[in-house]
């Protein structure tokens, strides 16, 4: 729970170090630097997405 929490303000802070954190240096990885190049929010919801996509099922006792 506290590592999600902490990757969600990572996402919000530096999304696309969280995305990295969660997809590596693949197709979602990529399209996060360009949204977030474009502006600033849609990478950070790309980012979040993935986060709570990828390690919210995980944090769950």
């Amino acid at each position: 729970m506290l590592i999600t929490v902490l990757l969600i303000v990572l996402a919000i802070l530096l999304p696309p170090v969280a995305a990295f954190l969660m997809v590596g240096f693949g197709l979602h990885f990529w399209l996060n630097i360009l949204l977030t190049l474009l502006f600033i929010i849609p990478g950070e919801i790309h980012a979040i997405y993935l986060v709570v996509t990828r390690h919210g099922g995980q944090a769950k006792p």
